[in-house]
């Protein structure tokens, strides 16, 4: 994106005050000084006229070189000047008007902003905290008659902005205050407006199956990803990418899943603990703790706001059987709606419900298999990007609408679609099996990546598991943290925001 700077306005779109105050300007003064001042002098070397007077000799004539110069910063001046919209109206202008709306020439077309908008960014020391970086009044203390106008300045750490005066200015505010912002922050705010607006999405999710995710599969060293940033933003990248990552080499310790999950944030603490066992015992509270089969399923969907992330670290493997399994959830729900569209409306609309209730633990939830991003006023649910998907039969309730009163059909379609999308989900092209080993880790995107196991012989060796979470608020913040760092950009809502001063 660039700022196109140099469209000149019509002469007759500035008022005869708005030209007579602009020439009024330090800058425009500083021009016209310079201009007197290169008429009554010569480059040449001062040896050459270093008798010379004005009054003897007479005025001389600029050379061609200080008459390009001369015109390049007058081109300079006055394009930066043309930054803002002159009109009838001297809209937004310090030498006009105080206005409602500020206009600035943004990508070489004009852009109105709303006062109150550029009034609640400001980043002065007065509105902003600069160590906590957070906000010291209110957007609902900005007046409801703001208006403001503006001027171009260059600043020094911003680079070319436009400085705004408030009329009616919150209160406590007084007339010497000024907010200042960067063009091309400006320009920013308007294009990520836009995407926002226009409804698409900026997604670079991988999709796989079991040949995509054998070819592109990641490991990561244990040193490497706990020491370097860039090891661990090359690891988080390929997570929200694949939603499957390995780690090796970990070390033979209760608390180094704590450890690699502390490396992103704060773990999630739920009624299982900050972190929790995966081994066989006897009266298990939950099937996982069993050395039976355990079928492709997610992790605590009867709570409100399920882990984004969960970590299995092998401690022991030291009996037959137990491989793990992993499947897409989105491969196959993009291949359900390719095959059947109605299907896949069904999945995303019918209500299921999960539950764990026991004597002291007792949570219930209810939401479709497949959670949909909001889809714009013309699209198609069909057509919406896939945010994440519920899948967990271990822990289903029993359904509690469309439950077929009144002669309703809804649930027969239900079942009709969970079964094809539960053929997909465990089809063999669609399965990714591993037996971790001792010392080895797995992270995988819990509200994507269904898990699951097969049955162990618990009587011919251990299998420990050592498991955290990680919630989804913790692991975006890192991820954005460190894309800003390596590559000044980040993303949130589908829409990638630059990094600006």
């Amino acid at each position: 994106m660039s700022l196109n700077i140099t469209t000149k306005l019509p002469f007759r779109a500035v008022s005869s005050r708005t030209v007579v105050r602009c020439c009024n300007s330090n800058s425009s003064r500083q021009k016209r000084q310079f201009s007197f001042k290169q008429f009554w002098s010569r480059s040449p070397a001062a040896a050459n006229y270093a008798n010379w007077t004005r009054d003897t000799q007479g005025p001389t004539r600029a050379t061609k070189a200080e008459e390009k110069a001369q015109q390049d910063l007058e081109l300079k001046q006055r394009q930066e000047q043309e930054l803002l919209v002159h009109d009838e109206s001297n809209i937004g202008q310090i030498d006009g008007k105080p206005a409602r709306n500020i206009a600035v020439n943004i990508d070489g077309e004009h852009k109105l902003f709303d006062a109150v908008f550029l009034r609640d960014s400001c980043t002065c020391p007065q509105c902003m905290d600069p160590y906590s970086n957070q906000k010291v009044f209110q957007t609902s203390d900005i007046p409801a008659d703001l208006e403001g106008s503006c001027k171009t300045v260059v600043d020094e750490e911003k680079g070319l902005s436009i400085e705004l005066e408030w009329s009616s200015d919150v209160r406590g505010y007084g007339p010497d205050h000024r907010t200042r912002h960067s063009i091309e922050w400006l320009q920013r705010a308007v294009h990520t407006e836009v995407d926002l607006r226009g409804g698409s999405r900026h997604d670079d999710k991988v999709l796989w199956d079991n040949k995509r995710i054998t070819k592109d599969n990641k490991w990561v060293d244990y040193n490497e990803y706990m020491s370097q940033d860039e090891t661990l933003f090359d690891a988080l990248t390929h997570l929200n990418r694949y939603g499957l990552l390995f780690l090796k080499n970990v070390p033979d310790s209760e608390e180094s899943v704590v450890q690699l999950a502390s490396r992103i944030g704060n773990l999630k603490d739920t009624f299982y603990g900050r972190t929790w066992d995966v081994r066989s015992k006897p009266k298990a509270e939950n099937i996982a703790y069993t050395p039976q089969f355990l079928g492709l399923h997610m992790d605590l969907l009867y709570t409100s706001n399920p882990p984004h992330l969960q970590l299995l670290h092998s401690l022991r493997a030291r009996t037959p059987g137990g491989e793990s399994f992993f499947s897409d959830s989105f491969n196959a729900a993009c291949q359900l709606q390719r095959r059947s569209a109605g299907q896949f409306r069904t999945l995303s609309t019918f209500p299921v419900t999960y539950h764990y209730h026991h004597p002291t633990h007792h949570y219930h939830f209810t939401r479709p298999v497949i959670d949909l991003y909001p889809c714009s006023k013309y699209s198609e649910p069909t057509n919406t990007a896939i945010r994440r998907v519920n899948w967990s039969p271990p822990f289903q309730a029993p359904f509690e609408a469309r439950i077929g009163s009144n002669n309703a059909t809804s649930l027969r379609s239900f079942v009709a679609a969970a079964h094809a999308y539960e053929k997909l989900l465990s089809s063999e092209e669609n399965l990714y099996e591993y037996r971790l080993n001792e010392g080895e880790c797995v992270i995988f995107d819990n509200r994507r990546v269904l898990h699951a196991r097969k049955a162990f012989d618990a009587t011919k060796g251990e299998r420990w598991l050592k498991g955290a979470y990680v919630d989804d608020d913790v692991f975006f913040s890192k991820l954005r943290v460190l894309e800003e760092r390596f590559h000044g950009k980040w993303m949130a809502e589908g829409v990638v925001r630059h990094a600006v001063k």
